[in-house]
């Protein structure tokens, strides 16, 4: 038997955010397996935690296939590790490499690795697949790929209208991930629902099995760093609250910080709430 723990990450209360289930002990546990228990729970993303050492060994499954790294289960196994060994750091090693998390202001937080800047898209293009008129991007930054560990593709829209109008045109995200690098599409507009907020963001992922998730910490490390590199909030640094899910009925926050360092690379943080809500056993 193999316990589990699902949890919400990037949550505003139980309930919203996005879930993740947790499987421990899974040391033992074949490709096969982990990826039929991933899409058992039919989540964004499912983690099995293969070792608990010193740097715990995570691997991370959507429902469609392994991947390298994504935010919200590096953050919400990390939460999980914290409850047990009364701790407030913990770095795990993921396929993309080491990454820690940290507790702070009563959240966890997750480093980032170094962004790498990728490709700039049309317009366009990009909003074909996206469903709206190409004049509701945001012309004077652009469509970019960006890349923490997950390559995502930054889309920044005009307002909050079209966030909520996006309709994913399957055929055109088909043909159009085909030819990039980046399977992730991630649109964000300066507008919010909450007032407190600063920015709404969707993501949608239907290559990975995920045709749109409700909080995603690896598109929005990609966007702080697309933030400071084209100068989006006139600053070197930013700390913004990024709200997404609301659209799914999932909402939920996730809290980015990023900035330039002394050798002019570009930090980042994600951090964001985490609530238990089950555990169980897989039988």
């Amino acid at each position: 038997m193999r316990e589990f723990e699902i949890v919400d990450v990037f949550a505003t209360r139980r309930y919203t955010g996005n879930q993740l289930a947790v499987v421990r002990d899974a040391a033992d546990a074949t490709d096969e397996e982990m990826l039929a228990v991933a899409k058992e729970f039919g989540f964004s993303e499912t983690t099995f935690v293969e070792s608990e050492g010193e740097k715990p060994r995570v691997r991370i499954f959507t429902p469609a296939e392994e991947v390298d790294f994504a935010g919200h289960p590096t953050l919400g196994t990390a939460a999980v590790l914290f409850g047990e060994r009364d701790m407030e750091e913990v770095t795990l090693d993921l396929n993309v490499g080491p990454v820690t998390v940290r507790e702070q202001e009563d959240l966890p937080w997750m480093e980032q690795n170094a962004p790498e800047f990728g490709g700039v898209h049309d317009t366009e293009t990009v909003a074909e697949v996206l469903g709206i008129d190409a004049t509701e991007i945001d012309d004077n930054h652009p469509v970019r790929e960006v890349s923490t560990g997950l390559p995502a593709v930054i889309v920044p829209l005009e307002s909050l209208d079209p966030v909520r109008r996006v309709s994913l045109d399957r055929e055109a995200y088909d043909e159009f991930v085909a030819e990039s690098g980046a399977k992730v599409v991630h649109a964000f507009a300066p507008e919010t629902y909450e007032d407190e907020n600063d920015l709404n963001a969707r993501m949608f992922a239907p290559y990975y099995g995920v045709p749109e998730d409700p909080a995603t910490g690896s598109a929005n490390g990609c966007l702080g760093a697309y933030l400071v590199e084209h100068g989006y909030f006139d600053s070197p640094d930013v700390d913004v609250r990024v709200e997404q899910g609301y659209e799914i009925e999932r909402p939920s926050l996730v809290r980015v910080r990023a900035g330039r360092n002394e050798d002019e690379s570009i930090d980042i943080e994600v951090g964001g709430k985490v609530e238990k809500v089950a555990e169980g056993e897989l039988t």
